[in-house]
């Protein structure tokens, strides 16, 4: 998810689903840090229709290798939060949505 002009978003990557996944991914974990099984289900809640762990992992992997998230262990489970890089890139790909789908959604 990133370019020249701006690190985080470029459309290709924004609008196709695997884009749109990680942005809504980052954005659900700037309100507060989740495991994967309570982002699937808020993405859920959002969506209509709950992605599956094949999806949602990949996701929450590459996100977290492009150090956009981070993970800590408690208990069995590992939980996820948006990293300093993260919020930075958030700003920047809400910049963008609202630049592109602003005018669709008013």
């Amino acid at each position: 998810m990133t370019n020249e002009k701006n690190r985080f978003c470029k459309s290709p990557d924004c609008c196709n689903m695997k884009g749109m996944l990680q942005f809504l991914i980052m954005f659900i974990l700037s309100k507060e840090p989740m495991n994967g099984s309570q982002i699937a289900d808020e993405i859920g809640r959002r969506r209509g229709d709950k992605p599956t762990p094949g999806t949602i992992y990949p996701a929450l992997k590459e996100l977290s290798k492009k150090h956009i998230i981070n993970s800590t262990e408690e208990g069995k489970q590992k939980i996820y939060s948006l990293t300093d890089l993260g919020k930075e890139g958030l700003v920047e790909c809400k910049a963008w949505f609202k630049q592109v789908f602003g005018d669709i959604l008013q």
